[in-house]
């Protein structure tokens, strides 16, 4: 009996820690991406477009805790973590486009675009 009971602890132990290692295999890591800053078509959202490098040329955001507004028009740099399009497409008013972010804050580079 003792032998089963410490047994199941072991093996209850082992799950725990598989389900926190698979826990934060799946958090999003943080990225950033460069790109001009657009808005949307609708009131208060906004797109990156013109994205340097060899992925997505536009990133539709999901929301940002940066205050986006004032940089309209400017080549930024984004900071923040990938949404998948499947959660990203349910708000209607989130801007079309192949990559989707959630911004922590943003950087910028320069008063104009290209």
């Amino acid at each position: 009996m003792k032998s089963s009971s410490v047994a199941a602890v072991v093996v209850s132990c082992a799950l725990t820690f598989a389900v926190g290692a698979q826990a934060q295999q799946a958090a999003p890591k943080e990225h950033s991406m460069t790109g001009c800053l657009k808005k949307g078509t609708e009131a208060n959202t906004y797109m990156v477009t013109d994205v340097e490098g060899t992925g997505p040329k536009s990133i539709g955001i999901v929301s940002s805790t940066a205050n986006l507004a004032p940089h309209v028009g400017h080549k930024i740099e984004v900071t923040g973590t990938a949404v998948p399009a499947s959660e990203a497409e349910v708000d209607k008013n989130v801007p079309k486009a192949p990559h989707y972010m959630k911004l922590t804050a943003i950087k910028m580079i320069s008063a104009t675009c290209p």
